[in-house]
């Protein structure tokens, strides 16, 4: 069982995010991977050391799935009609 590879859970050990859930979505190289994580969805780099991997996996070819089991709702923009009713 490979540690380091897409679809695995693991939780941030420092940084902004320490604490929270994260998802691999893309292997860099051995030093580095993408995430997604509960507090920020956007995909981002972080290296290997900050991480500590769970033994869960998700599918992380569907970025909809990882974020749903992460507990994220893409928001969607508002239309321009929507934005002038908030006005």
């Amino acid at each position: 069982m490979a540690l380091i590879e897409e679809g695995r859970v693991c939780i941030k050990k420092s940084g902004r995010d320490a604490g929270s859930k994260a998802v691999v979505t893309k292997v860099i190289d051995d030093n580095f991977v993408s995430i997604i994580t509960e507090g920020r969805p956007r995909e981002r780099r972080c290296n290997v050391r900050h991480l500590e991997f769970l033994n869960e996996k998700t599918d992380a070819k569907d970025p909809s799935k990882a974020a749903a089991y992460l507990g994220i709702n893409e928001k969607q923009k508002p239309s321009p009609q929507q934005k002038k009713a908030q006005k």
